[in-house]
């Protein structure tokens, strides 16, 4: 039986298509922080980050703010110029192969883009918001690009599918995603959705080539 015919291919960024930090200690020590810094045994930063990280990822703080709200919950074992450090070492660099996974999806006829929970900073660091792609050039080769802090609504909150189809000009469209978080691939299904889960430490693009194949996008 034929596979239901997909016209648009939409990725989340961080995970799928951009390798990145996973959780604070990770990007603590990516940032060149000491395992044993008094930041990551602050139970207060760790009660607050989860609000702070979603109302940056709304737009509703600016990066300079978030920087602050970490100062502060950390009760100064972080400055805000450390918490700037960590945010910026949160994104790491492309997943080899996926040039390779947005052409399959060009060549096939089928249009692409992104639909990120991100930040400010991170737009910047990615490239959308400066235009310049140098560390990320393949996400300049996508159709559309869409983040969370400009939508004003984070995944996965069913709002921020029905903000991107309209921004994106999707509704009625047949739409297959990727994401590297279960819970944001269960509100695309509900939404109405093709969507695949993502293991993000097990090449990302192998997997999204076999989903191509599987709804039979390419061969």
């Amino acid at each position: 039986m034929a596979k239901t015919r997909i016209d648009t291919v939409v990725f989340d960024l961080g995970g799928v298509l951009v390798q990145i930090a996973r959780g604070w200690n990770d990007a603590h020590r990516l940032a060149g922080f000491d395992e044993d810094h008094p930041g990551l045994r602050s139970e207060r930063l760790l009660e607050h980050s989860s609000h702070l990280a979603n109302a940056h990822q709304r737009g509703e703080i600016t990066p300079n703010e978030w920087a602050t709200g970490v100062a502060e919950a950390s009760e100064g074992a972080y400055s805000p110029k450390d918490a700037t450090a960590i945010l910026d070492a949160w994104t790491i660099e492309e997943y080899p192969g996926i040039a390779e996974v947005i052409d399959a999806i060009h060549d096939a006829g089928l249009a692409t883009a992104a639909l990120s929970n991100t930040n400010e900073r991170h737009w910047e660091l990615l490239g959308p918001a400066t235009g310049d792609f140098t560390n990320y050039p393949n996400l300049e080769r996508l159709g559309q690009l869409h983040a969370s802090h400009i939508l004003g609504e984070i995944k996965p909150d069913i709002e921020i599918y029905e903000a991107f189809s309209e921004a994106a000009d999707l509704n009625g469209s047949r739409v297959l995603f990727f994401d590297d978080m279960k819970t944001n691939i269960e509100a695309a299904r509900r939404y109405g959705w093709a969507a695949r889960h993502i293991d993000y430490a097990n090449d990302p693009p192998a997997q999204m080539m076999a989903t191509l194949r599987h709804h039979r996008i390419i061969e």
